[in-house]
């Protein structure tokens, strides 16, 4: 009996793998780097891990999580809440749509409709800030931004990869 108390509750941990990874990332994006050049401007991480969950695990990163994931971001940010709360399941809801074009296809077509995904992703958010804040803000933080995110995606990729294989194999 107790056998399967701890079966249950490490197909519970893993289930929730791609979830608690995601949360992890956006605590770590929140965290201050005291880089002047970084300060500002914290990399879409949990973009990358939406966007990768969502195609291949889409059963262990639904909806509901996402919204929670987006509020949670905007809370450890500072930014006004639900902002990320509503792109995020914009990019799972388009995703999701899009997923069984990449399913099967090479790391490049992932990337390259990542670098799609984020533009979008990112632009919306520009836009929402700015019309919050009633003028167009500065773009160049926003491309900063994008271009960082882009540059985390084949390592973040490549540790979700293994985590995939390795702990997700049988759930």
């Amino acid at each position: 009996m107790d056998f399967t108390i701890w079966q249950r509750l490490d197909t519970l941990a893993r289930r929730m793998l791609p979830v608690a990874m995601t949360l992890v990332l956006a605590m770590a994006a929140a965290v201050p780097l005291h880089v002047p050049v970084l300060s500002a401007v914290a990399p879409a991480v949990t973009l990358i891990s939406v966007y990768y969950w969502t195609i291949f695990r889409p059963d262990l990163m639904p909806a509901p999580a996402v919204f929670a994931i987006g509020l949670f971001q905007d809370v450890v940010s500072g930014m006004p809440l639900g902002v990320h709360a509503l792109v995020l399941l914009l990019v799972f809801a388009v995703v999701l749509g899009q997923r069984r074009f990449f399913l099967g296809k090479s790391f490049l077509v992932m990337w390259w409709g990542f670098v799609l995904i984020a533009a979008g992703a990112l632009g919306a958010i520009w836009m929402i800030l700015s019309s919050l804040e009633g003028q167009i803000l500065d773009p160049l933080p926003a491309v900063f931004e994008g271009t960082v995110t882009l540059a985390l995606f084949p390592p973040l990729t490549w540790i979700f990869i293994r985590s995939q294989q390795a702990l997700l194999r049988g759930v």
